[in-house]
């Protein structure tokens, strides 16, 4: 299995470079939409959220009215983003500044203290969304796993925890687990994945 993933890798390599440094390149325009999609996306679909950002930055005269109109169709807890939507752009004066710290850890930690509405993983995907992660920012949101009723799928459980845990610790980076799935295993012509 992993020789087929390592061989898609090689043939998509220079796509995936190219598709990585355009995000590098966005205009302050696009930063901000990055800024306001992730202020939507928590407990929300991304591709709905997406769809109200771009409705968003049609609005002519913005108000919390017509921001509550889009986003009562578009996300969950609609009203407190309306609010935050609201804020939006004198926060992100401030966050601007961030953006040109060094420390990519840094520019994570203090973005996550002045966004209401930001947690260090909202901090951790704008940044990953405008380029600026470097590849230094890490986050694992889902566990796909097997049955843990079979020993060894258990085993291997406890195992990949503590090697995230391990992760998380020396880059300093959170480990935000979000919906585990369980009990993920196919058999087929006498062959069973898990």
């Amino acid at each position: 299995m992993d020789h087929i993933l390592l061989e898609n890798y090689r043939e998509k390599r220079l796509e995936i470079k190219i598709r990585l440094n355009k995000f590098k390149n966005l205009s302050e325009e696009e930063k901000y939409k990055e800024f306001l999609f992730c202020l939507l996306t928590p407990q929300s679909n991304a591709q709905r959220c997406w769809q109200a950002v771009e409705q968003i930055s049609r609005l002519k005269n913005p108000n919390e009215n017509k921001i509550l109109e889009i986003l009562s169709k578009k996300t969950r807890f609609h009203i407190t983003k309306a609010e935050r939507i609201m804020k939006a752009p004198s926060i992100w004066e401030d966050v601007k500044p961030l953006l040109n710290k060094e420390n990519v850890l840094e520019q994570r930690n203090s973005i996550a203290k002045i966004v209401n509405g930001y947690g260090l993983k909202e901090s951790s995907h704008f940044l990953r969304n405008i380029g600026l992660s470097n590849n230094k920012i890490a986050i694992l949101d889902n566990f796909c796993w097997g049955n843990p009723d079979r020993p060894i799928k258990l085993g291997e459980l406890v195992l990949a925890c503590k090697a995230c845990h391990d992760f998380s610790v020396a880059f300093e980076t959170p480990f935000i687990s979000g919906k585990d799935s369980l009990y993920n295993e196919f058999s087929s012509g006498g062959t069973h994945i898990s």
